[in-house]
C-alpha cells in the first residue's frame, strides 16, 4: 500500500506541475526580475499547489490513524493557504505572521505536538517544561520563514528541503517510528515531481505557497524527536 501511495503521489506532481505553470502564467502570477532575483524573466510561482495537492492524497491514503493526519491536513492547509494568498496578492508580513501561528497552533493544540526537550551533545537531556508550547510555535515559525527565504534560487528550496526530509526520514527508521516514515516519504515523493521543473533553468518555483507549506518538515521533525 505505502509504495503504491508513494507512486501516486509522485506522478500527480508530474502531471499537476506543468498544469499549474500554465495557470500561473496565464494569470500572470510570477516571480518578476528585479534586484533581489537572480531571473531574467518572469517565473512562474505557484508550484507549491502541486505538491501540496500530491501530498495531501497519499496523507489520506496512508493506513495511518486520522488523528494524526487530520490537524496535520488542517496546519498545512492554513500555511499553505496563507503563501497561496501571498504569491497572488503579496500581503503584509503581519497577516503572513498570523497565518504562521495559527497554522503552528493547529499542530501544538489539536496535534498535541511539543517539543519537550532536546538532547544535549555531551550527555544528558534540557527540558522545557512551561516554555515547550511557546517554543515550538517560535521554531515551527522560524523554519518556515528559513525555507521561504531560500525560494527564488533554481532547486535550493525544493532540493534544501528534500534533504532534510530525508535526515527525518533516516532518524524515524532509527527510532522505528512508522507514521514519520510513511508521512517524510509521501512528501518527498511529491516534491521529487516537483524537482524536474524547478531544477535550472527553472520553469517554476514553489512560491510561498510551498515555501509555507513545507513547514509540515516540523511536524515530521517535532514527532520523531529531533
Amino acid at each position: 500500500m505505502i509504495y503504491a501511495t508513494l507512486l501516486i503521489c509522485l506522478l500527480a506532481s508530474l502531471v499537476l506541475t506543468p498544469l499549474v505553470r500554465k495557470t500561473a502564467l496565464y494569470f500572470d502570477v510570477t516571480d518578476k526580475p528585479d534586484k533581489r532575483r537572480v531571473n531574467v524573466k518572469p517565473i512562474p510561482s505557484l508550484g507549491g499547489l502541486a505538491i501540496y495537492i500530491s501530498f495531501t492524497v497519499g496523507l489520506f491514503l496512508l493506513p495511518i490513524d486520522k488523528a494524526i493526519v487530520w490537524p496535520i491536513f488542517f496546519s498545512g492547509t492554513v500555511m499553505m493557504l496563507t503563501g497561496f494568498i501571498d504569491d497572488l496578492f503579496e500581503i503584509k508580513a503581519r497577516y503572513k505572521l498570523l497565518g504562521q501561528i495559527a497554522a503552528a497552533f493547529i499542530i501544538v493544540f489539536w496535534g498535541g505536538l511539543t517539543i519537550e526537550f532536546i538532547n544535549l551533545p555531551f550527555g544528558g537531556e534540557l527540558h522545557f517544561g512551561m516554555f515547550s508550547i511557546p517554543l515550538t510555535i517560535l521554531w515551527i515559525v522560524a523554519i518556515t520563514n528559513a525555507v521561504n527565504l531560500i525560494d527564488g534560487l533554481d532547486g535550493l528550496a525544493a532540493g534544501v528541503s528534500t534533504i532534510a526530509l530525508l535526515t527525518i526520514l533516516g532518524m524515524a527508521f532509527i527510532m522505528s517510528d512508522p507514521v514519520v516514515i510513511m508521512i517524510s516519504a509521501i512528501l518527498i515523493a511529491a516534491t521529487l515531481g516537483f524537482l524536474p521543473f524547478n531544477f535550472n533553468p527553472a520553469k517554476i518555483f514553489m512560491g510561498d505557497t510551498g515555501a509555507l507549506f513545507f513547514r509540515i518538515l516540523d511536524s515530521c521533525a517535532i514527532r520523531d524527536g529531533l
